[in-house]
């Protein structure tokens, strides 16, 4: 009878070891993944100042450049075209990630185009509201940049936990999957050229 108790006893103290494991391991899967999410949000979030912001700066560099209507007109389809790619963040893979990142990356690359043309305007570079949003704008690319390092890390600490053993059986049996990450754009290793003619 005395046997019994104590095969008894290891097996509940087996269990409870097992459960606790269980329980921990998801649980800090859980909070890891949503902190994922949490970061992806604050992305979208600076993201979606600066689609904010472009409007006012588009109206302003309008009142001062009308015959500059290509670039006005391709900065503004390409706020439309970042605005409307969105992303899930329970289904944060690469491929959705890099659409996302095309389409932000069409929108700078408009928005480069646009402060180009603005050189062209001495009264717009002097006009305050213009630099007020320039300024704005500054910022906003600013922390972009912080966000998306801030989601790196956070992406990169719960693919970390999930990969390592014996995590990496928890996670496939819960159906946690790796998160990407943002990586630079191509070409970005190179040095843009500078001329003075």
């Amino acid at each position: 009878m005395k046997k019994t108790w104590i095969v008894l006893a290891v097996i509940a103290v087996v269990i409870l070891i097992i459960y606790s494991s269980f329980k921990g391991t998801y649980n800090t899967m859980v909070s890891k993944d949503e902190s994922v999410n949490a970061a992806w949000a604050q992305v979208e979030n600076v993201y979606q100042r600066r689609a904010d912001l472009i409007p006012n700066l588009v109206n302003t560099v309008k009142g001062y450049a009308s015959h500059e209507r290509e670039t006005l007109e391709s900065v503004i389809e390409a706020r439309s075209k970042a605005t409307s790619v969105n992303v899930n963040p329970e289904n944060l893979n690469e491929q959705s990630l890099q659409q996302f990142q095309q389409a932000q990356s069409g929108l700078s690359s408009a928005l480069s185009r646009l402060m180009v043309v603005v050189e062209r305007y001495p009264d717009l570079k002097a006009n305050q509201n213009f630099l007020d949003l320039q300024a704005q704008l500054e910022g906003t690319e600013n922390r972009i940049a912080v966000e998306r390092r801030k989601f790196n890390e956070s992406a990169r600490s719960f693919n970390t936990y999930i990969r390592s053993f014996p995590k990496n059986m928890y996670a496939n049996m819960f159906g946690f999957e790796k998160k990407a990450y943002f990586e630079a754009e191509q070409g970005a290793e190179k040095a843009p050229e500078v001329s003075f003619e």
